[in-house]
């Protein structure tokens, strides 16, 4: 039986091509428990393989049919071949970071199988430090970046003794559902992937012309006068706004949260502006080195969380953009600090003067023209630069059957004309940021994380700690 795939899903599978892939991933990094090794994580998780479990969202796989008038839809696998799904890989010598982040680069590029559920698992051994790496992707017609994340969050929890845990592509029985990490605040969480969300919210208002008209409305008078709102026509070009290939470039680093959260205080700023801040100051470095900084400042879409409490349980998409100075044309990081701060803090002034509905138009229309280069369409606008998501995880540590989560990176996906997306999440006490990019583009992206790490410290040091 083949169920209906909504219109939006669908874009992802005809939006897709070989320069193109839409999958969105997750690389986990584990510490053994006391006294194991990391072969014997591996052997925990080819035993889930030998069980031959799938969860249902991972049964589903495209197709088409007469009776669906060509239209994709959904159909479930009666038994899903795992040894396909579920690789096992090997890092060279000497096992470092960078090579972990070459191969999950080369993994991040290809294609999914589409005659196969959009899911592949890789298990990654040889690290020199003794950690085990999982490498997750699948398909944003399947699921979107932030149900990617969750989807390797429901095999943790927060207790180092619990055993037999399913693997991240196993059912969860019932007693786990109830063990399963809860989210972070999503009224501070921003989304890890791309336009097509707030698309999805410009389905959703279909028929409120009454919300639509005044939201494009102030939205466009706001980007006029370049003030923070759901859209921006100052973004200048830059070689990050360029047509991209399907190569991807891959690099990760963590901080201590503690670090950020000080900057934070100190400034009166949010963590959100810190990492806003530091994405700038980095920025500014690597294409200053490269001479290729525009003299106007670069914009970032910011994605935000519109669910409030009265909404947890409510399914699908409910994201806002911002768009964001970052401020890269200034010297000093403190001036760079509070030039984000204050265009967000504007952005989110404007955001809450409008209903939920005319907060998602807006956004529809500010991230309508990325939506477009999914396609390879290259629209007359440029809303913004680079897109910066900011996602907080679980506050506690995480545990696999024993073995601790050291590091959760995210992987998005860039877009014709965007060519870099930096997602950022927490685990426990540190930060992540994951940077994917076209490797055609940029290709010495690691930089950037060393450019992060020097724009942390000249900002401890702009507010004195």
């Amino acid at each position: 039986m083949l169920l209906p795939m909504s219109p939006t899903d669908s874009m992802f599978l005809l939006g897709e091509s070989r320069e193109h892939p839409m999958h969105v991933g997750g690389l986990v990094l584990l510490e053994p428990p006391e006294g194991a090794q990391a072969l014997d994580v591996r052997a925990m998780l080819d035993a889930a393989v030998t069980g031959g479990r799938v969860a249902p969202l991972l049964s589903k796989r495209p197709a088409r049919s007469l009776t669906s008038f060509g239209q994709w839809g959904w159909e479930t696998v009666a038994e899903v071949d795992l040894d396909h799904h579920i690789r096992h890989d090997a890092l060279p010598a000497p096992g470092g970071m960078a090579e972990l982040m070459d191969l999950v680069s080369h993994l991040h590029a290809g294609l999914l199988d589409r005659s196969r559920p959009l899911w592949e698992v890789h298990l990654i051994e040889g690290l020199a430090d003794g950690r085990y790496a999982v490498y997750v992707k699948i398909h944003h017609a399947l699921a979107d970046g932030v149900s990617a994340m969750k989807l390797l969050r429901s095999a943790l929890t927060d207790d180092p003794d619990a055993r037999d845990m399913p693997a991240p592509w196993e059912p969860l029985t019932r007693e786990r559902r109830l063990r399963v990490v809860p989210d972070a605040d999503p009224r501070v969480a921003g989304p890890l992937d791309l336009p097509m969300a707030a698309l999805r919210g410009a389905r959703d208002v279909v028929g409120e012309v009454a919300g639509l008209v005044p939201a494009i409305a102030g939205a466009i008078d706001r980007a006029r006068h370049d003030r923070g709102g759901a859209l921006s026509l100052s973004a200048p070009q830059s070689v990050l706004n360029v047509p991209i290939g399907g190569a991807r470039r891959f690099a990760a680093r963590s901080w201590p949260l503690e670090r950020l959260r000080l900057v934070a205080k100190c400034a009166d700023a949010t963590v959100n502006d810190v990492v806003l801040a530091m994405c700038s100051g980095a920025l500014r470095t690597f294409l200053a080195g490269r001479g290729a900084l525009p003299e106007d400042p670069l914009v970032a879409m910011v994605p935000v969380s519109l669910r409030g409490e009265n909404r947890e349980g409510k399914a699908g998409n409910e994201i806002g953009m911002l768009s964001c100075n970052l401020g890269t044309h200034l010297d000093e990081p403190a001036r760079r600090l509070h030039t984000v701060r204050e265009s967000m803090s504007d952005g989110k002034d404007a955001m809450r003067t409008m209903s939920r509905t005319q907060v998602l138009a807006a956004s529809a229309l500010g991230t309508a023209p990325l939506a477009l280069g999914m396609f390879g369409i290259a629209g007359p606008l440029r809303p913004a630069n680079v897109m910066i998501s900011n996602v907080p995880g679980p506050r506690t540590p995480l545990y696999w059957n024993g073995a601790r989560v050291s590091a959760l990176y995210p992987l998005s996906i860039p877009v014709n004309g965007q060519a870099l997306n930096i997602t950022c999440t927490n685990t426990d006490d540190e930060i992540a940021f994951g940077l994917t990019g076209c490797r055609r583009a940029l290709p010495r992206l690691s930089s950037l994380l060393d450019h992060l790490d020097d724009e942390l410290a000249a900002l401890e040091d702009a507010v004195g700690l």
